[in-house]
């Protein structure tokens, strides 16, 4: 009977219609669809990282790799633009953004999931209607009201409206995860002696750690990579962030553009970002999905 089945099994492993090369003539076009949209969406940071190695005249030249490759651009960027401070600015202001965002937005998403009460969706659809409304349309406003309260170029000025428009984001995705949690582990805490700040803060929290973690990372992206409001409520670099010191570069001479420096400015600034989404993508993905399948 051994010898019997042996070919069978060998006959079954050997049908035609599998491995490698028969899945990438099936999917063949969808592979080169996914290559394609990476390609194209990695090449503008490629670009950047070449132009950022070039001299100043050879910017302008279409090489795909610079034929003298020099980090002068990036000792320009500290010595001549002092790019020093408005990093420490924008993490100041992100970080800070960032932990108040989670901190008052886990309190208000656990709330809306585990609370019944009226207006309970009124709520939900005003957070909704404040993440949807223009930043640009209240760009006058807060500088008006900032200038009365003499917070132009300090932290604050920026702080306050960011954490308006990360409130929403954080509670969005804080009330979808803490729904989707059962309450019978909530309960057995309670049982076991636990009073509901303890149960929230050693259940709750610790099971919400994906989409808590996403939700951080989401909102320290958003703030960093703001322009308009920095750029309405700062002055010197005493406030500046990243984006609004990249803007406001200057050349050795008046008018002109430090392409160069620019460039080196920009790859400093989205390095960190894209290290942090490659270390974290794994909980980033368990965040944005967790929810979506239930059973």
């Amino acid at each position: 009977m051994a010898t019997a089945t042996a070919p069978a099994r060998t006959a079954a492993t050997a049908r035609p219609g599998t491995g490698a090369g028969v899945w990438i003539r099936r999917n063949g076009l969808l592979l080169l669809g996914v290559v394609f949209i990476a390609l194209y969406c990695l090449f503008p940071f490629y670009w950047m990282i070449v132009s950022s190695l070039k001299v100043e005249p050879d910017i302008f030249g279409n090489g795909l790799w610079p034929s003298h490759p020099t980090f002068a651009n990036y000792k320009a960027v500290f010595d001549q633009q002092k790019f020093a401070y408005p990093l420490r600015n924008s993490l100041i202001v992100a970080g800070t953004t960032t932990v108040i965002a989670l901190i008052v937005g886990a309190f208000s998403a656990y709330a809306l999931a585990r609370l019944r009460f009226r207006g309970k969706f009124l709520v939900l659809g005003a957070v909704l209607a404040v993440a949807m409304f223009p930043p640009i349309a209240l760009l006058t406003p807060i500088f008006e009201a900032f200038t009365k309260l003499g917070w132009i170029d300090q932290y604050q000025s920026m702080i306050v409206p960011y954490i308006s428009f990360a409130l929403p984001l954080t509670i969005w995705i804080l009330t979808s995860f803490f729904a989707e949690m059962p309450w019978e582990l909530e309960q057995a805490a309670k049982v076991d002696g636990a009073t509901p700040g303890q149960a929230f803060r050693k259940v709750i929290i610790p099971l919400a750690a994906p989409g808590v973690f996403t939700t951080a990372i989401l909102v320290f992206i958003f703030v960093w990579n703001e322009f308009m409001i920095a750029f309405a409520v700062t002055q010197t670099y005493a406030a500046k962030t990243v984006t609004v010191a990249i803007a406001t570069f200057t050349g050795a001479q008046g008018f002109q553009i430090p392409f160069g420096t620019i460039m080196a400015a920009g790859v400093i600034v989205t390095i960190p970002l894209v290290i942090m989404i490659l270390l974290f993508q794994r909980r980033i993905v368990a965040g944005l999905t967790a929810g979506g399948v239930k059973g």
